[in-house]
């Protein structure tokens, strides 16, 4: 616990000063302390991208990142001493009750980040992506050694940079600091709610009732957590500045969107949001658009090029090849893994998928059991409702249009990959927007707080089993926090298994002795991936990987072996 919080108060500190560079570069005029971080978050995922195309996210891009500090507080020191001075005043402004909470919430974040991952991704990819990022940057072909590292999130680029892999072994948790932060934000507008009445406010501000579902996320860097923080926070500038949108807040909110989708693309109807405050303020934005316009060319081009390099197409998974290269993933495994993906958000089978009606398939997904089913119930019903609440309670224009973006979401997802996490956000959202139309007594409010804060530390401290909610045996026990773990934090895998070393072709890897699942890897030594994954492409599709040349920096192709071999 204590290394981690020593390493966020790094992160906070660099955050803040590139966050108002950034600021300053996108004329924002923000004076929000949390905004200003994520802004830095964003700022230095910009320029680790980049970097990562022709180098290692090591020791060397931490040269430049403190050169980078201490040019911003030499440049910014007045107003970055002001954030901080502003942020304490408005500490000590909060009402006893939210300080004790915010507090709690805040020790409670950084054991649960102590503690032993739980995030079943993290063992497939996330573990072994960070690394290929801090030993060689962005690798050409990457993904034909393993077919997940095709989705290298602009999140795990960031963690990339916050592990400090040359120093410490162990740090995997920039998810649970940015919980932190949307907390932090949301108490603050939780104490504004108690003051303007102001219903926006208190639907950010309840955020915190939802940290005993985030919690399962922070100890691994999930790009869930950032999409679910950030977008509650688009949503309340979204909704605060409907009306009366100024250039500065729709180049933070276009900023946030980027954000979002350079984090996961699944979050594609985003865009929509700059766009609607661009058609109702077209006279005033009009005049101011050029900045936004150069981000969005500039984030449009690193993503491109991330993919180029890891893929070979601009979008994984895709059959657009705007460049022919000898190492982008051959089409019938890309075939594959796109069935795959629409296959398991609805837990069935190739067979049992064709054999099915759209109507068929929207039954199974609704009376799917346990918590995929809960949640695609919840959906549902709040597709029927969120309606009758908004007419009755909220009748804007603000809510309306963000209820069909919710819409447009669900129908996306329902084409390509229903997984009730890729719409959480809007689930979130929307229950406590129902929720603050019945329930918005100060009393009230700080009975469910304390109760939410109770259950979280609770599942946090005792033993707790999922055979309710899941069926996959990894995910069936939640990670508790550890006494000694007090120091420093678990290590980066769940797993404790040893690793082999395999021969292939001109490929020599670590695969996991024992694994718990097929897409599974550890935290074995590059390069690392399961044998049985190699051999089952090897045996259905008659291909694998190759390095293509003695040097792993240079990448790898899929080979492919013709049947008599």
């Amino acid at each position: 616990m204590l290394l981690i919080a020593i390493s966020w108060i790094y992160i906070l500190f660099t955050t803040i000063n590139l966050g108002l560079g950034f600021d300053k570069i996108m004329d924002l005029k923000n004076k929000d302390f949390v905004t200003t971080s994520i802004l830095g978050l964003f700022s230095v995922t910009i320029l680790a991208s980049i970097w990562a195309i022709f180098g290692r996210i090591h020791i060397e891009f931490h040269i430049a990142l403190v050169v980078l500090n201490i040019f911003c507080i030499l440049k910014f020191r007045n107003e970055i001493t002001n954030l901080y001075q502003s942020f304490f005043s408005n500490f000590k402004q909060l009402e006893s009750s939210l300080k004790v909470c915010l507090i709690i919430i805040a020790v409670l974040i950084i054991a649960q980040c102590a503690s032993v991952p739980f995030v079943i991704d993290n063992e497939s990819y996330y573990i072994q992506t960070i690394k290929w990022l801090n030993e060689y940057g962005f690798v050409k072909g990457l993904a034909n050694l393993h077919l997940f590292y095709g989705q290298t999130s602009g999140w795990h680029i960031t963690q990339s940079v916050f592990n400090f892999s040359f120093l410490y072994k162990n740090f995997n948790d920039l998810s649970g600091f940015c919980l932190l932060l949307g907390n932090i934000f949301a108490i603050q507008k939780l104490n504004e709610y108690y003051r303007n009445s102001n219903k926006n406010y208190l639907i950010v501000g309840l955020v915190p009732l939802f940290n005993i579902f985030f919690f399962q996320f922070i100890s691994a860097p999930s790009p869930d957590i950032p999409v679910y923080i950030i977008s509650f926070i688009l949503f309340f500038y979204f909704l605060e500045n409907f009306k009366n949108t100024t250039v500065e807040i729709f180049k933070l909110v276009t900023a946030l969107v980027l954000f979002l989708l350079y984090i996961k693309n699944t979050t594609l109807t985003f865009a929509i949001f700059p766009i609607i405050l661009l058609g109702l303020h077209f006279k005033t934005i009009s005049k101011n658009l050029l900045k936004p316009i150069i981000l969005t060319i500039l984030i449009a081009a690193i993503f491109v090029i991330k993919n180029m390099i890891i893929c070979g197409s601009p979008i994984f998974p895709s059959k657009i090849n705007v460049l022919t290269t000898n190492y982008a993933i051959p089409d019938v495994i890309e075939n594959f893994y796109y069935d795959q993906v629409k296959y398991y958000g609805f837990f069935l089978t190739a067979e049992q998928y064709h054999k099915m009606s759209v109507f068929d398939l929207f039954l199974h997904w609704l009376s799917m059991p346990k918590l995929n089913g809960l949640f695609n119930k919840i959906s549902i019903l709040l597709i029927v409702i969120v309606p009758i609440f908004i007419y009755k309670y909220q009748n804007k224009k603000a809510i309306w249009l963000l209820y069909f973006i919710m819409l447009l979401q669900l129908i996306l997802l329902g084409l390509t990959s229903p997984q009730y996490r890729f719409f959480m956000n809007f689930i979130l959202f929307f229950s406590l927007f129902c929720f603050v139309c019945l329930f918005y007594k100060k009393k009230t409010i700080e009975i469910f707080l304390i109760f939410s804060i109770f259950i979280t530390g609770f599942v946090l401290l005792f033993p707790i089993t999922l055979n309710g909610f899941s069926n996959h045996k990894f995910m069936l026990e939640i990670s508790n926090f550890s006494i000694k773990n007090s120091i420093s934090p678990y290590q980066n895998s769940k797993s404790n298994t040893s690793f082999e070393t395999i021969q292939l072709g001109n490929l020599k890897y670590n695969s996991p002795v024992e694994n718990d699942f097929f897409w599974a890897n550890g935290d074995g030594n590059l390069p690392c991936v399961d044998k049985q994954q190699l051999d089952y492409f090897e045996k259905y599709y008659h291909v694998i990987p190759q390095m293509r040349t003695n040097d792993l920096k240079d990448g790898f192709y899929s080979k492919e072996i013709k049947t008599n071999e």
